[in-house]
């Protein structure tokens, strides 16, 4: 099979029967098609008799969500490979194991996740992750500081962003995030119950000026090493483990999208309880689990990676200027509350949606969850050049919810 085509599972089982030490020889292998994401086809194949299983993802020439009349280039399954493995690298234990690479088929195998559940839906469950915080900002730590100029040799980072120059995906989020959601774009979706919202969006130069500001962050800067889509959806998780998946948006880039990104899905759960939570109380406790949340990922992002740097810096300017690694971090705090805004306003208006409120089923609710959702996006872009703390996220999250109740 050197000739690329998409896989069946007959085939999916064959290649997986070509792995060293996974599966023994005359296995009786199964195989189903799990892939519900937007790009891509996903296999996952097992051994009823012995319990061994991995994951086979197959990159399409398209965009799945979309059809044959978006093409897409096959180097991304290269680019989530590479990615998967250096992440792991760095930080071991929170990215699944990759197993092979198949360049031909564009197709990656790697650790079974199963008795993980996607992030997401665990959330909107209600479920709750003690050791969240700890293992995403260590993850975000290492994996951004140490592919960062701070923490790399700067020649040697920019002969590794050669492998990581990722157009068309950097395409899709320039223009599903950074554009489409403030104009009447053709790829924006949204009911018809805040068609006013939506076109507030399209008609705010204030909001439009705010994100140029970080549209331009995201196509000039290289900061390091992003995800580059790093959801509650490319997150498998338990109490006591998480595993970062789906690095194909993998791209150098400004580190706050990342760490934005994280912190606007659990924004979009929070404004999501509205249809999730029939009981107030019971809705405000959760909703403060999930701030709480949110402050100590930033805060022990924070206190990690100026470890990382105080330790292990290799620019001595930039460790011997004073105020520099502060100015640093707040320029870096501020970054990350505007992706964070802008990550939540797309998921309202423009092509894809999250679960969380999409699957509301009472519409009252939903469109309530949609409006509050807005409405802290909308926000948290207007205030992030100006923001000191994470208190201000928070703050801005409790003030947009009151209102709603009002």
């Amino acid at each position: 099979m050197s000739t690329y085509h998409p896989l069946n599972e007959a085939e999916a089982i064959e290649i997986a029967r070509t792995l060293d030490g996974v599966f023994a020889p005359g296995a009786e292998l199964k195989c189903r098609e799990i892939g519900d994401g937007n790009l891509n086809l996903v296999f996952h194949i097992s051994d009823p008799a012995t319990g061994s299983s991995i994951i086979m993802k197959q990159a399409l020439p398209y965009a799945k969500v979309v059809g044959e009349s978006w093409p897409l280039t096959l180097d991304r399954a290269r680019i989530e490979s590479e990615a998967l493995i250096l992440e792991g690298k760095l930080a071991p234990g929170l990215v699944p194991s990759v197993y092979l690479y198949d360049k031909d088929l564009a197709l990656t195998i790697m650790e079974d996740l199963s008795d993980h559940v996607i992030m997401r839906q665990g959330l909107i469950n209600g479920g709750r992750y003690p050791l969240f915080a700890d293992h995403i900002s260590s993850f975000m730590a290492q994996t951004l500081f140490y592919t960062s100029d701070l923490g790399h040799n700067q020649q040697e980072k920019k002969l590794r962003m050669a492998s990581f120059i990722n157009p068309e995906l950097c395409k899709i989020t320039e223009d599903l995030i950074f554009d489409d959601p403030y104009t009447n774009a053709d790829t924006n979706s949204f009911e018809d119950s805040i068609r006013d919202a939506a076109e507030a969006l399209w008609n705010d130069g204030e909001l439009h000026l705010e994100v140029a500001l970080l549209r331009e962050k995201f196509l000039t800067q290289s900061q390091a090493l992003l995800h580059g889509d790093l959801h509650t959806g490319s997150i498998f998780i338990t109490p006591e483990s998480t595993k970062v998946i789906d690095p194909e948006f993998a791209y150098y880039g400004p580190m706050g999208f990342d760490i934005g990104a994280v912190i606007a899905n659990l924004l979009l759960n929070y404004a999501a309880r509205e249809g999730r939570d029939s009981d107030e109380a019971q809705r405000e406790k959760y909703r403060a689990y999930l701030l709480e949340t949110i402050k100590n990922v930033w805060n022990q992002f924070h206190s990690k990676f100026l470890a990382l740097w105080d330790a292990h810096g290799v620019d001595r300017l930039a460790a011997a200027a004073p105020g520099y690694k502060a100015n640093y971090m707040q320029r870096l705090l501020q970054d990350t509350i505007g992706f964070a805004g802008c990550k939540m306003v797309r998921r309202i208006v423009g092509l894809a949606h999250v679960a969380d409120i999409d699957k509301i089923e009472d519409a009252a609710a939903r469109e309530r969850a949609q409006r509050l959702a807005l409405s802290i996006g909308k926000s948290l872009i207007k205030q992030s050049r100006k923001a000191a703390t994470i208190d201000e996220l928070i703050d801005t999250a409790l003030s947009a919810s009151t209102a709603v109740k009002a």
